[in-house]
């Protein structure tokens, strides 16, 4: 569905992403893991637009998108769950969901999302009046992906789902997202936590200093010697 051909993403004259080549499928969770400042929240950037490539080209289901704007990105189905989650905390949690249903006109496709998004979070449905803001960081990171998933998506982009939560928690959304994925929406995952991005993913690359340096099925690099000493803390 998404096909990334020797991008290049610099700020300046600094290139943060060097001739990266990607592919994600139909009904695939593929992970893209690497440390800090290996150019990975650059590389959704460049996906949803919000970063302009130095070279090469974007293909989300056959069609050039990486000479469109943002909002087109979005409308053609290509949301992007920020790093840092990026909610509206003055707003209700049912204000930030609908929010998320911006290009949706249907108002009874909103209601659907909004059921099967409270299905999926039951605590968003027991908050549902409250600010954004008063959330505990998983729940905001709950709010978050809801969010994204009432634009119907066709594909999500999830930066750093796990940064800054308590283990408990990173478990119960990683379960989330294979829920999600389930029912048959591709992912995009970039996670820091390398180990729980191998156990949910089919495919992932690894990215170090701009450009992917292994590939595979996910299950192979968990066994890889070099992914186990420098992602995964093990000698």
């Amino acid at each position: 569905m998404l096909e990334l051909s020797n991008i290049e993403v610099a700020y300046g004259d600094i290139i943060a992403v060097r001739k990266v080549s990607m592919n994600i499928g139909a009904l695939e969770v593929v992970a893209l893991i690497g440390n800090n400042g290996a150019g990975k929240t650059s590389i959704l950037k460049a996906i949803s637009g919000l970063h302009p490539l130095r070279s090469g080209s974007i293909r989300f289901m056959g069609n050039r998108i990486d000479n469109l704007p943002v909002h087109k990105i979005a409308a053609r189905g290509i949301i992007h769950v920020p790093e840092g989650r990026k909610i509206f905390s003055s707003l209700t949690v049912r204000e930030n969901l609908v929010m998320g249903a911006y290009l949706v006109r249907d108002r009874r496709a909103i209601v659907r999302e909004l059921n099967h998004v409270y299905d999926l979070f039951p605590i968003l449905r027991q908050r549902s009046s409250q600010p954004g803001g008063t959330l505990s960081g998983g729940e905001q990171q709950m709010l978050a992906i809801g969010r994204a998933l009432m634009a119907q998506p066709k594909m999500l982009l999830l930066d750093e789902p796990s940064l800054g939560l308590a283990p408990l928690l990173v478990d119960k959304i990683a379960e989330k997202i294979v829920e999600i994925a389930a029912g048959g929406l591709p992912i995009l995952l970039v996670e820091q936590n390398a180990k729980i991005a191998l156990e949910i993913s089919q495919r992932a690359y690894v990215l170090e200093t701009g450009a992917i340096t292994l590939e595979g099925r996910s299950r192979e690099l968990l066994s890889n010697e070099t992914v186990r000493k420098s992602y995964l803390g093990e000698t």
